[in-house]
Parts: structure tokens; sequence; C-alpha cells
């Protein structure tokens, strides 16, 4: 089987005034996780202030075996014991190969999409709102007087995109084409 990488989604539900703590935990095992065999690239999304709790971290490996070596280990389990305290509700974690994480597979059982189908319905998805994201962004910078800069832009443009993709457009949107996709 072809070496595609592998990431993990994790989402930590925090305690109401212990997001603090829990930020310096994450000081400590975010360096930790960067020096795993077959580490990537790690991305966290903080919560709202005041609206929401959850954090979300993913997570990304070389292999899907240097990713559970990482999940399963003792630095790892050891740090989870610590912020256990902080949490709402345990450690939660889904573990997936490629892009399958964002294609919502809890009804489907283990079962993954194709992959020229994970192609088709990621592009489809990526394609309005690449169009769509830079005609709302770019005006709001520019109206805050933020001076054009291609590179910046495009990072922002990016970043909302991805966000999009993985929290709000590919949950719902596997949703709705679930019987062609797992056929």
């Amino acid at each position: 089987m072809e070496n595609q990488g592998a990431s993990v989604v994790i989402s930590h539900h925090i305690l109401d005034g212990k997001e603090q703590e829990y930020e310096k935990w994450l000081d400590e095992i975010v360096p930790v996780t960067r020096h795993s065999k077959g580490f990537i690239d790690l991305q966290i999304v903080r919560p709202i202030p005041h609206l929401t709790f959850v954090y979300t971290v993913i997570i990304r490996f070389d292999s899907i075996d240097n990713l559970k070596n990482w999940m399963k280990s003792d630095n790892r389990k050891l740090l989870i014991e610590k912020a256990n305290p902080l949490f709402r509700k345990n450690d939660n974690y889904q573990i997936k190969s490629g892009l399958d994480f964002l294609f919502n597979t809890e009804n489907e059982g283990k079962k993954v999409p194709l992959r020229w189908k994970q192609f088709l319905v990621t592009w489809s998805a990526i394609y309005p709102l690449s169009l769509a994201i830079p005609l709302l962004v770019i005006p709001v910078l520019r109206f805050l007087q933020i001076p054009p800069n291609h590179y910046f832009d495009a990072l922002l443009n990016s970043g909302f995109i991805v966000f999009l993709m993985v929290f709000v457009v590919m949950p719902n949107y596997t949703v709705l084409i679930k019987k062609w996709l797992y056929r």
C-alpha cells in the first residue's frame, strides 16, 4: 500500500475557566509532538471566547504507524493524564489516512470512499469556496486599510477555505451525498 501519510483530529472540550491552563499544557505537549518520529505539522483551532469551549488539534504524520506510535506513546499518555482535570469530556480523537478525515464515516463504520470519489468531492467543494472567499475577504482587508500583499491575501484566503472545508462544508456535504460516496 502506498504511504499517504495520516492525520489525527483531536477534540478537547475544556472546562470553563481552564483555558489558560490548557494553553500552558499545549506549550508543553506541542514541542514533544513536533519531535516525534514522522511528524509533519499540526494546527490548533482555538474556541471562540465566551462562545465555544472546544479546542481542535489536527496533527499530520508521514505514516499511519508513526501516528499510532505517537498516540499510544508513554509521553503522550503522561501528558494526557496531566490535562485530564481540564477536560469536560475525555480525550477524543479520530485517526485517518490521507485526506480521509474530511469524509464523515461515523455512520459508515470503517468504510472509506474510493480515492477518485474523494478527489471529485473535495474539488467540487473547494472550487466554489476558492471563488467566493476572496470576494468576501479581500474587500474586508482593503476596508481595514491592510495594503495588498499577494502572499498575505493568499494565506488568509486559504486559511478560511481550509477552516470551512474541515468544519462546515465536508461534514455536511458528505452527509448529503453519502449514498453515492460510499457506494
